[in-house]
């Protein structure tokens, strides 16, 4: 049996991917500073250590548990944040990261699946990005993720540590209710649970990658098995603009859907898409869960959370 090692195990994607380990059979340890995860979200079966993936006390962890399998997924998600304070981003998504990754090298772990960013990357772009699109982060969020992909790079050649990156689109579904890395569904669909406005920076015809968690999750498991250093791109490979997302919250919600627009904000991509042909063809990988059922599923999730 397994045993891995989820970092941010309680957080939106983290979590989900905690179950679908536990559920495959797999032993499974989680840790998180609980900033942006939820307690309520971590599987009883995982063993929880609350603990910053800065501090040099993880190696403690690392050292007891003897993990094969590594998912590092905690960061600093809030690109906003990163604008306003980008040195405590780089500390957390590049130096946190290091941190890591020099765990898992110098502890031997078989493989690490690192879970970095698509749309933010890449930029704007007129097409799918493919993975040797040129990088081009318009934010401190997307400069210090690919630092991170670096670092990693730097540790396969200094310990052997073998690696897969995974560039996801914008994920959304259940729990993610306190919005998260590009998470305008997760925003609009709390909110209109809770009767609240919701808010639209720009004019609507911005444009995203958009993927449902457990694809996400399903493309993390697959890694586990894929040969060493690949780097994937993990999306539909459709722009879909906000005003696409409104219309079909509106169309799948059966109740009233408020929002005003207000003026965009510094460090958003205006264009992304993401070409996940690769991942498919060597991960066996492909988006199954359509946005229309996506976003009645995580609907169906913000009003059962509201009621309780």
């Amino acid at each position: 049996m397994p045993k891995c090692l989820v970092t941010g195990g309680a957080g939106f994607i983290g979590s989900n991917l905690t179950d679908e380990l536990i559920k495959l059979g797999h032993k499974v340890s989680v840790i998180d500073n609980l900033s942006s995860g939820k307690k309520e979200y971590l599987n009883p079966r995982a063993k929880f250590y609350k603990i910053d993936i800065c501090s040099p006390e993880i190696n403690k962890i690392f050292q007891r548990e003897k993990f094969d399998y590594v998912f590092h997924l905690a960061a600093q998600i809030d690109v906003r944040i990163s604008v306003a304070r980008p040195e405590f981003d780089n500390q957390m998504n590049a130096m946190g990261s290091l941190n890591v990754f020099k765990q898992c090298g110098g502890n031997k772990v078989k493989k690490i699946i690192f879970v970095s960013t698509g749309g933010a990357l890449y930029g704007d772009c007129l097409k799918p990005a493919g993975e040797q699109t040129l990088i081009q982060p318009v934010s401190p969020y997307a400069i210090h993720k690919y630092a991170a992909e670096r670092y990693l790079e730097l540790c396969r050649e200094l310990y052997g540590l073998d690696y897969t990156v995974l560039r996801l689109a914008n994920v959304y579904g259940p729990r993610q209710y306190k919005g998260g890395e590009c998470g305008i569904i997760g925003v609009f669909t709390s909110n209109l649970a809770a009767g609240k406005p919701s808010v639209l920076y720009g004019d609507g015809s911005k444009t995203r990658d958009f993927v449902y968690v457990s694809d996400a999750v399903g493309a993390c498991v697959k890694a586990m098995a894929a040969g060493p250093g690949g780097v994937f791109n993990i999306g539909n490979g459709r722009e879909i603009s906000m005003d696409e997302i409104i219309s079909a919250i509106k169309k799948t919600a059966g109740k009233k859907f408020i929002f005003k627009k207000e003026p965009d904000r510094p460090g958003e991509v205006r264009r992304s898409s993401l070409n996940s042909a690769k991942a498919k063809k060597i991960l066996g990988w492909r988006a199954r869960v359509k946005l229309n059922d996506g976003i009645s599923r995580t609907i169906a999730w913000a009003l059962n959370q509201q009621s309780k």
